[in-house]
């Protein structure tokens, strides 16, 4: 076997009230893709930004190809020879494709004091690294002008020209479609067969099978074990990473349709541009599930019955009562709640506490005028993380401190407060780990069945099947047809394909 490229031995880093890394032991080998798997705060991230020289550790050391490192900031980390590709892609979408890869190292010529930028260098040079990734570009167009896709290729060929010998990948497939991320696993499995290091972190599971050599768990800021993906199945994975079995979550294809009066009711409801008149149904204590593929429809659907965007067709209905939203505010008052696709930017106020996150939509419902005491906002709060499981120090706990699960769980206690009637839920397990996910389809299902009125929209099309009583699919902005809640994902799949 080969010497690792990184080694880390005993890193310990605490934050105030938290110990996120507990004597963690790691290993990186040349021409390997090694996983890294836990759950959401179990330390991934803090482990990336010490070996990445974003937070300094507090106990441990860090060796790479044998001598002792200590990268101070990120540059250090990268001169060493270790680079990072983030999950949002961390460029400068106004420069050209080959600005942003020798960002801060451009070539020059001239002599001292009167150099320039040597454009015809930087642009073989772009084009030399992305020709590596099997991509040939135009170099001097704006980064901007590409697709998500093609910027996470020129983020890895920045990172390679740097001459790394490890590559941290911090949830690169996020915003993939499926053929794009077959696309890079291409171009990581011929880095990994040229001898790079390579580190990858996901929630997905399969896509990690499908790449990984070896594997880390951690669990609770401490390491469970290192496997290679032979010696570690998918339910043993699953076990290591939750020290527990996880039950699965009940189906609802048992439930009997139901036959009350509809609680919203939408007819012909559409936006120009956005959504072609549309249809539909959802009674209390009825989950539907939105089935479609990307660009379907599926977020402007939620928008529209939220308020967010105003409809200009249609009608809606709420108890048997015309109403038209002009605000999501007004939605709020009649008993409507939204998690929106994009947590980070639309859903929670990192820098608020976990208390001040909880009650803000039950303050905005209120109005300005009218402030929800401090003691009360304190009840509130405290109710709903210990309803809802949620983990934190304390309630004045700063959101943007917590696990993306936990985030997500303040998101729902949120609109839980305003006792809604209808909650209508965008991607609400994207970009959290199993075990989260689980609580979160489970906690979905108890509030269905407390009389709760479900809009479920999800990529996951297991998951829509799994949990919804009816599924409407959308394709291309509009509705063509819904199907019963036992139905297979196949089903789906072949209405949208028809």
């Amino acid at each position: 076997m080969h010497k690792p490229v990184l080694e880390a031995q005993g890193l310990t880093r605490r934050f105030t009230g938290v110990l996120a890394l507990s004597g963690v032991a790691f290993r990186l080998f040349p021409g390997e893709v090694h996983a890294l798997m836990g759950q959401n705060g179990a330390g991934k991230s803090t482990l990336i930004k010490v070996l990445t020289g974003v937070y300094p550790a507090d106990e441990g050391s860090l060796t790479l190809d044998g001598v002792t490192v200590q990268p101070r900031t990120p540059a250090q980390a990268q001169a060493l020879g270790i680079s990072t590709v983030y999950q949002e892609v961390n460029l400068c979408p106004n420069l050209s494709v080959a600005e942003n890869i020798f960002a801060g190292r451009f070539p020059r010529h001239g002599a001292s004091g009167l150099w320039r930028i040597d454009w015809a260098a930087m642009q073989r040079g772009a084009r030399e690294l992305l020709a590596r990734l099997h991509l040939a570009i135009d170099v001097t167009r704006q980064l901007a002008s590409f697709p998500v896709a093609v910027q996470q290729m020129v983020a890895i060929a920045r990172a390679l020209s740097v001459k790394s010998r490890v590559l941290i990948l911090d949830e690169p497939t996020s915003s993939l479609d499926e053929e794009e991320v077959e696309r890079l696993f291409s171009v990581l499995r011929k880095l990994r067969d040229e001898g790079l290091a390579i580190l990858f972190v996901t929630h997905f599971l399969e896509q990690m099978y499908a790449l990984s050599d070896r594997i880390t768990v951690l669990r609770n800021g401490e390491r469970v074990g290192e496997y290679l993906k032979a010696e570690l199945p998918p339910a043993a994975l699953i076990t290591a990473m939750v020290g527990r079995e996880l039950s699965a979550a009940a189906g609802r294809s048992d439930k009997p349709a139901s036959t009350a009066a509809p609680w919203l009711q939408a007819r012909g409801l559409g936006r120009r541009g956005q959504l072609r008149p549309i249809d539909l149904e959802l009674r209390a204590g009825e989950i539907v599930g939105v089935g479609g593929l990307l660009g379907s429809g599926r977020t402007e659907l939620a928008r529209l019955l939220f308020g967010l965007d105003a409809s200009d067709s249609g009608e809606l209905r709420i108890a048997g009562q015309p109403e038209h939203f002009d605000s999501p505010v007004q939605a709020i008052r009649h008993g409507l709640a939204l998690c929106p696709e994009e947590r980070k930017f639309d859903g929670i106020v990192a820098e608020l506490s976990v208390r001040d996150n909880i009650v803000l939509a039950l303050q905005a419902r209120q109005g300005i005028f009218r402030f929800i005491r401090a003691a009360q906002a304190q009840a509130i709060a405290e109710r709903f993380v210990t309803t809802l499981g949620i983990k934190t120090a304390d309630l004045d706990t700063p959101l943007a401190q917590l696990s993306g699960g936990n985030q997500q769980k303040v998101l729902l206690a949120r609109w839980l407060a305003t006792a809604p009637r209808l909650l209508i839920l965008d991607e609400p397990t994207r970009g959290i780990d199993v075990a989260a996910k689980q609580e979160i389809m489970n906690l979905i299902l108890a509030l269905a069945g407390d009389g709760l009125a479900v809009l479920f929209i999800s990529s996951e099309m297991d998951e829509v099947v799994r949990v919804s009583d009816r599924i409407v699919v959308l394709r291309d902005r509009a509705k063509i047809g819904e199907l019963p809640g036992d139905s297979s994902e196949q089903a789906v799949y072949q209405m949208i394909a028809a």
